[in-house]
């Protein structure tokens, strides 16, 4: 036992959801779960990956998603509407 108090531990502040997403990491599961690009299946996300045709990261082997990633992909593969004339 110890003569003094000891203090409490200090508290954890919590971030604000924006900045918390951006040290987010989804995997390719989760990505096709909340359909955060426009693939069908986990397995055709990770070849692409593997090809290097989709925005990614490569930590120690896994493949994960950050927010910057995904918006990246979203903009690369973004179609403009089709103005049809008269």
């Amino acid at each position: 036992m110890t003569a003094k108090a000891t203090p409490p531990p200090p508290t954890a502040t919590a971030l604000p959801l924006e900045e918390e997403a951006e040290f987010r990491r989804w995997t390719p599961e989760q990505v096709i779960d909340l359909q955060l690009l426009p693939y069908r299946s986990a397995r055709v996300l990770k070849e692409k990956c593997y090809r290097r045709e989709v925005h990614h990261h490569n930590d120690g082997g896994r493949i994960t998603f950050t927010a910057e990633d995904l918006r990246k992909e979203n903009e690369r593969t973004a179609v403009t509407p089709y103005a049809k004339t008269a």
